[in-house]
């Protein structure tokens, strides 16, 4: 089901989004059509991330309860990428 989106600006910003909007061979209301659509898939894509984030953490958080969580120090993990960062850097000098 479609639904009415309505806003107010002032006539002279009507009238010149109005004049870019016919420039690039479309109305006024498809302009704002496909800001919206924009809007909301990048809304969707920040959703998705978060939902993501969230599972991850909370697998994180399952591993630690269950006792399968491995520490390293903080140098360890320091080292480590390092050594990532270097097979990085050695891909993109090939």
């Amino acid at each position: 089901m479609d639904t009415r989106i309505q806003f107010r600006v002032d006539e002279e910003t009507k009238r010149l989004a109005q004049l870019m909007a016919e420039s690039q061979g479309r109305t006024l209301s498809d302009a704002c059509r496909e800001l919206t659509e924009e809007l909301a898939e990048q809304q969707r894509k920040v959703m998705t991330h978060d939902q993501w984030l969230t599972d991850q953490v909370n697998a994180a958080f399952s591993k630690l309860d269950s006792g399968k969580s491995e520490f390293v120090t903080h140098e360890e993990a320091s080292l480590d990428m390092e050594v990532r960062k270097m097979k990085i850097r050695n891909k993109a000098k090939k």
